[in-house]
This record gives C-alpha cells, structure tokens and sequence, in this order.
C-alpha cells in the first residue's frame, strides 16, 4: 500500500477525475445551456486546485518534496470545495439566510472571471435548482465528489506514511 502515492498512474487519475469534472461543468454550462452561479464558479477553482495538485504529483511522483504540496493543495482545494457546495445547498433548500452574489470576487491579482470567461463568468443564480440526478442537485452530488476526493487523499497519507513490506532477503 505504501507505493500508491509514488506511482504516476494514482496522480494521472486524479488529474484526469478533475479535467473530467470540468469539462461535465463546461458540458452542463454550453451544451445543456445551465446557468452556473458564483458558487458553481467557485466550486470549478476548487476542483482546477485538485487538478493541479495531481499534476504536481505525476511530475514526480518518487519525491516527498513534490508529494507533500501537491496534498496540501489538493486537500486545501477539496475541503474549500466541499465548503461552498454545503453553502451551495443550503442556498437552494433555504437553509442559508445570506444573499448570492452575481459576481465572482476573485483578488485583482487573480482576475480569472476577466482572464477566462467562458469558465469562470457566472450567469446564474445560486438557490436555482436547474438539473438533478437520481434527485440529487449539482450541489449535492458536489459534496459526494468532494468527500470521495477527501477519502482518497486519506487513503493516500495512509500509505505515505504506511511502512513498506519487510523484505527478508535485504536482512
């Protein structure tokens, strides 16, 4: 169990999971015309840092130096993420008492609404409830991905910090 987060193929599939989840986000947004509000944007950036951290982690994978900031990236990113779609249900079943902003607030060093619009622009509001699965809201299924991701990397600090097998030939 110990080699799971040292091999590139474990870093791959998260990168992957997260390039997968932003192209449903952009599939949702531009095919099956869903407006995203400033959460869903938000929540985009979260799953973007989890991306990055699996890249982080499939450069090289064999160097703790490289490993340890691709998890704290990757578990900054995951726990803000899991944050704002608990927030973002509760905007839609009423349980929240604040107001939806229509912009996004990114910093004025981080301007990503300006840089790529087609991604991170919101259009819509965040108490609508535009598509469920197995009726469940984008919301709700976001805290199911974020938890799964928070899992995984547990399983993956288990192993960091699992022992390797003892080899009795090296004894």
């Amino acid at each position: 169990m110990y080699l799971i987060p040292r091999i590139r193929i474990f870093w791959l599939l998260v990168l992957v999971s997260a390039l997968g989840l932003e192209a449903t986000a952009l599939f949702f947004q531009y095919v099956m015309k869903l407006d995203p509000c400033v959460l869903c944007v938000y929540e985009r950036l979260a799953v973007a840092g989890i991306g990055l951290a699996g890249l982080l982690g499939l450069i090289a994978p064999g160097f703790a130096m490289v490993r340890f900031p691709a998890y704290l990236l990757w578990g900054g990113s995951t726990a803000w993420g899991l944050s704002l779609a608990m927030e973002h249900v509760g905007f839609q079943f009423g349980s929240v008492d604040l107001k939806c902003e229509f912009f996004a607030n990114f910093p004025a060093w981080f301007k990503l609404d300006e840089w790529f619009p087609a991604v991170f622009t919101p259009t819509g509001y965040c108490n609508d409830i535009q598509w469920q699965f197995f009726g469940f809201t984008m919301p709700q299924w976001m805290i199911v991905v974020y938890s799964g991701y928070l899992l995984l990397l547990l399983i993956a600090l288990v192993a960091e910090f699992s022992r390797p097998p003892h080899d009795p030939g090296l004894s």
